[in-house]
């Protein structure tokens, strides 16, 4: 990262929403608006940044860019600032947040599964990309409003009949946005018979 980015971008610090971990204004607010409204179904996550500039430009460039490499400098950043915090969580596997078959043939990669393996290698923690996988293409979810979301994502995932289900799994994105996708992901792994969802991004919505 280069040292005028590095001066640009700010860690998310406390006062932050203890579900999604998203900044909020008052040391005495406990969850932000989105965790207020909503139900769940994960257990915590925490994010590096805010999703604005340059950090919203190096995850494009990562995405649609094929800047496969971005993959390493994220996840020593996470491994850095929430290495910590994942033991804590004792997490047993990494689980990335699966593409579609059909747009991972476009794309070429899967950025969250690049991420996971990456953290995977500064944790130590096994990485399984075989437990969770994506049964229905969905919507780009940023084209959509909070509603057409929630629908979007409505069977979006499946999981695997072979694993079997860890106590504690980190799920890895690169962007937490109203949360959505997570929490989809994280309620048909609780029904599989997951105690504990957790997960981690490298940015996420502002949204407070």
């Amino acid at each position: 990262m280069c040292p005028g980015c590095r001066k640009k971008i700010r860690y998310i610090e406390e006062p932050r929403c203890m579900k999604c971990g998203k900044p909020v204004g008052k040391e005495e607010t406990e969850f932000c608006r989105d965790c207020r409204k909503h139900s769940l179904a994960y257990t915590q996550g925490k994010s590096l940044w805010l999703h604005r500039e340059p950090v919203s430009h190096a995850i494009y460039q990562f995405k649609y860019h094929n800047k496969r490499v971005y993959a390493k400098v994220f996840a020593e950043e996470l491994a850095k600032r929430y290495g910590r915090q994942v033991y804590k969580w004792k997490i047993e596997e990494i689980l990335p947040i699966p593409l579609h078959p059909s747009k991972q043939k476009k794309r070429g990669f899967n950025q969250a599964e690049l991420l996971g393996r990456e953290l995977g290698k500064q944790t130590g923690i096994p990485v399984n990309t075989e437990a969770l996988f994506r049964v229905k293409r969905t919507k780009p979810q940023k084209k959509l409003d909070d509603k057409e979301r929630g629908e979007n994502m409505q069977g979006a995932f499946g999981v695997a009949k072979a694993w079997k289900p860890k106590n504690n799994v980190l799920l890895i994105d690169d962007i937490y946005t109203t949360g959505n996708t997570i929490h989809t992901a994280a309620k048909i792994l609780k029904k599989a018979g997951v105690q504990n969802v957790y997960f981690l991004t490298i940015s996420i919505g502002q949204g407070l």
